[in-house]
C-alpha cells in the first residue's frame, strides 16, 4: 500500500472520531471555528498545520510534531490543549468571506489523490458551528462520512 503525506495550511478537529479539515486565508477564522466547535465538544487535531497522510483510500488526518497540542487562541497566545491524532478525514470546509447562497450540495475536492466533500462557509458566522455539525450529520446519513 503506498501512503501519502501532504502537509496543508489548514486547521483541523474531530467530531465523534471523523476527522474535519478548515481551510482558508491566513485570518479568516480557522482557530476561532474550531475553538467554538471544541467547545461543543470537539477536539482538536492540529491547529494551522495538517499532516494528510494518504493511506489507500483513507485520508487521516496528524498535527505536524512541532506544533502537536498546540493552538494559538488570538489575543491570548498558544496554548496547550488536549489533541488526538490519525484520525479518518470525512469533510474539508472553506472559510469564505461570502460563499454561495445556494450551492451544489457537497461537492468534492481531491486531496493527497482522494475525494473530499467540500463545503463553503462564513466562519465567523454564529451559526457556522451548527453547519459544520448538521454538514457531518448530512455525510453520515448519506454514507458518505
Amino acid at each position: 500500500m503506498m501512503i501519502v503525506t501532504e502537509t496543508i495550511h489548514a486547521t483541523s478537529i474531530a467530531i465523534s472520531g471523523r476527522g474535519v479539515l478548515i481551510t482558508g486565508p491566513s485570518g479568516s477564522g480557522k482557530s476561532d471555528l474550531a475553538l467554538r466547535l471544541i467547545d461543543r465538544g470537539a477536539v482538536l487535531i492540529s491547529d494551522d498545520y495538517t499532516a494528510v497522510v494518504a493511506e489507500g483510500d483513507r485520508l487521516l488526518l496528524r498535527p505536524p510534531a512541532n506544533i502537536a497540542g498546540k493552538m494559538e487562541i488570538r489575543h491570548l497566545g498558544i496554548i496547550d490543549m488536549p489533541h488526538i491524532e490519525n484520525v479518518p478525514a470525512v469533510l474539508l470546509i472553506r472559510l469564505e468571506e461570502q460563499p454561495e447562497r445556494m450551492p451544489d450540495p457537497f461537492p468534492s475536492i481531491l486531496l493527497a489523490g482522494t475525494m473530499l466533500p467540500l463545503i463553503a462557509l462564513a466562519g465567523r458566522e454564529p451559526s457556522a458551528p451548527l453547519k459544520v455539525e448538521w454538514a457531518l450529520r448530512h455525510l453520515a446519513k448519506s454514507g458518505d462520512a
